[in-house]
């Protein structure tokens, strides 16, 4: 099969699922007769991507795997398909979903100690509906408190493949105080 075809194959693959495919899973999608190897997805992969520039939608990797998604400049049109608004996150949620991000594992204690207030318990729950945090286990200290850290869907709902595409803190506070300026 050549990487043309296979590009668009893909491309109708991916188009039609609800969440990011691995390499893995895509390998699934075809018969040993077929002979599709990853090296023939990752080149067709990389040929889909190419057909995306220009167009309203992107091939985006992310810690699960690739998914097709309109393009950001776009999300203000797309949007309005949805009867349902996107949930407006308050800024101690995300405060603290960003500490767990930067620091984990990290317990509540800590979270409130950097914070100076007390981390309401529905954050946490909340955060752990969306399937954004997890228990990592528990720290070996008197009351043996909850470890939190991110899961894959944090890094799939944010665009990224790893912690490590997080920005530093450093640019952080640059950006903020370009906004400013």
């Amino acid at each position: 099969m050549n990487h043309d075809a296979l590009a668009l194959i893909l491309e109708a693959i991916l188009l039609s699922s609800d969440k990011p495919l691995s390499l893995e899973q895509l390998e699934t999608f075809f018969s040993p007769e077929e002979q599709v190897t990853r090296a023939d997805l990752r080149q067709s992969l990389t040929e889909l991507r190419t057909l995306c520039s220009g167009r309203s939608f992107e091939l985006k990797e992310t810690a699960s795997g690739f998914r097709l998604q309109t393009r950001a400049q776009y999300q203000q049109w797309v949007q309005r398909h949805f009867e349902e608004r996107p949930a407006k996150y308050s800024r101690a949620l995300l405060e603290t979903l960003a500490l767990i991000a930067w620091r984990q594992p990290i317990t509540r204690a800590e979270i409130e100690e950097v914070r100076g207030v007390a981390v309401n318990p529905t954050i946490l729950k909340t955060l752990q509906e969306r399937n954004w945090i997890r228990m990592l286990g528990h720290k070996e200290v008197p009351g043996r408190p909850v470890l939190w850290g991110t899961t894959r869907q944090f890094l799939d709902y944010f665009n990224l493949r790893s912690l490590d595409e997080l920005p530093s803190l450093e640019e952080l506070s640059t950006a903020k105080l370009d906004e400013v300026l």
